[in-house]
């Protein structure tokens, strides 16, 4: 049972690099407890996805009259129908990656909970395996708060088995889980009462992106509360009844299911690192240097376990950072990389980099460009003119520092941001660029002709 490399979780991190390792002559053993893929494949983004796209297709079938295109006749959701299509999708990437595993004869695939017993061997179903070097992907779980455990709650992962749409959908955190979720349900029919503690949604973007999303939520018919800290839940007949701590509104509210969107946890408290020199911080990750090491030379860490990042796209680079340093000329590093990621509710909000509070905490002179979506030509021709675009630029060296978008096609035309970023050229580059019309993305050359002092 002695292996070159063991990886522990087949999330986006461990699959890649198994197959790198074996590739360069490794003996690996890729260890998982539970389904293959991970959170993105089973909880996390191919099945939203595929739900929002379902979603999708339904609000837009409800809702094109004003485009000319009349439905007669009712609009029905089948969620089973649904289900089943996210189910097939999902069971095609597990398909995949099991004939990847079993078919490298570098590969062994282990089934089972891991736990260490030092720096160089983990515990698996009673037998012992031992490495040279270890690499930990073990990814992330709901986090549920205290005065929820006397309810029949949901998950991000539990919520994707329902057959029937509920009736009246509660949904506590108003991050980009509990958003997605909530729209999503809407549009198949749901009632919808979205419940945070903050004073916007999506607390660490700029306020106005959160008020603007509560208000295309309301538009939808989606309940807003904000400023409500929810406190406990209990079962109320048929239903559930929350409690809530807030200043406006009724201190309780009632509903056939409770989604909990409170934020996730790294699944490494059991994972026997005690016995190991690997430390944690206070909230459970695992601290990593700059190539991914943790504390124990012989032993890395991936994806969302060391609190780098919590996406599919930034485990993904975390394996090109310990890969490169492996078998690559050119060296990674955690540093190089900037904070990106998308909400995917409808319009999209997209993110890059640093925002107008990042900036000022900073203490960075920076100029910003605006531009609502509604003098946006492409956006007024789809009918979709919800939004607005920021970009924040340095002063003083005319970089790019950061842009947030909200808006149609968002997740896409951000990463003409993203690129320019990469490449650490001045605004001006894409300021002089020429961009196809009609698109969305044509606007941005146009909005930096006309940046301001960030106040």
């Amino acid at each position: 049972m002695k292996f070159d490399a063991i990886i522990i979780g087949t999330g986006q991190a461990g699959p890649s690099l198994a197959a790198s390792l074996a590739k360069n002559g490794y003996k690996v053993a890729i260890i998982e407890k539970g389904h293959l893929g991970g959170t993105c494949v089973n909880v996390g983004c191919t099945p939203t996805k595929a739900y929002v796209a379902s979603a999708r297709r339904a609000f837009i079938a409800k809702n094109s009259t004003a485009l000319g295109v009349e439905v007669n006749g009712s609009i029905a959701v089948n969620l089973k129908t649904i289900k089943a299509r996210k189910d097939k999708i999902i069971a095609d990437s597990r398909t995949g990656l099991n004939k990847m595993f079993t078919s490298n004869e570098n590969i062994t695939l282990v089934k089972g909970k891991a736990r260490f017993l030092d720096n160089h061997s983990v515990e698996v179903n009673g037998k012992t395996y031992e490495a040279d070097k270890f690499y930990i992907n073990v990814g992330g779980k709901p986090r549920i708060p205290e005065g929820f455990e006397g309810v029949n709650y949901l998950t991000n992962e539990s919520i994707l088995e329902l057959e029937e749409i509920p009736d009246h959908l509660i949904i506590v955190g108003g991050g980009y889980i509990g958003l997605e979720f909530g729209q999503m349900f809407r549009r198949f029919g749901s009632k919808v009462s979205i419940l945070d503690r903050g004073d916007h949604l999506l607390k660490k973007e700029d306020p106005e992106f959160g008020k603007a999303i509560a208000d295309i939520f309301k538009d939808e018919g989606i309940e807003v509360r904000l400023n409500s800290d929810c406190i406990s839940a209990k079962k109320s007949g048929d239903e559930i009844e929350v409690s809530i701590n807030c200043k406006e509104g009724s201190p309780t509210i009632k509903g056939s299911h409770l989604l909990l969107a409170t934020g996730r946890i790294p699944n490494t408290r059991d994972l026997g690192l005690e016995n190991t020199d690997v430390s944690l911080d206070e909230k459970g990750y695992i601290w990593v240097t700059n190539e991914l090491q943790t504390s124990a030379p012989n032993i890395w860490a991936l994806g969302d376990c060391n609190g780098e990042g919590a996406f599919t796209h930034t485990a993904y680079n975390d394996f090109q950072i310990v890969n490169s340093h492996l078998f690559e000329d050119k060296k990674r590093k955690l540093s190089d990389r900037f904070t990106c990621y998308a909400a995917f509710i409808d319009p999209p909000l997209a993110r890059v980099g640093m925002n107008a509070s990042d900036i000022e905490k900073a203490g960075i002179k920076a100029r910003v460009a605006t531009r609502p979506m509604a003098k946006i030509a492409r956006a007024k021709e789809m009918g979709e003119t919800q939004g607005m675009l920021k970009i924040y630029i340095e002063a003083k060296t005319e970089k790019i520092l950061g842009a947030t978008f909200l808006g149609t096609g968002a997740d896409e035309y951000i990463h003409t941001i993203i690129d320019q970023m990469y490449a650490r050229q001045p605004y001006t580059v894409i300021r002089d660029a020429v961009h196809i019309h009609p698109t969305v993305s044509e606007l941005i050359p146009t909005m930096l002709e006309n940046i301001k002092s960030l106040e």
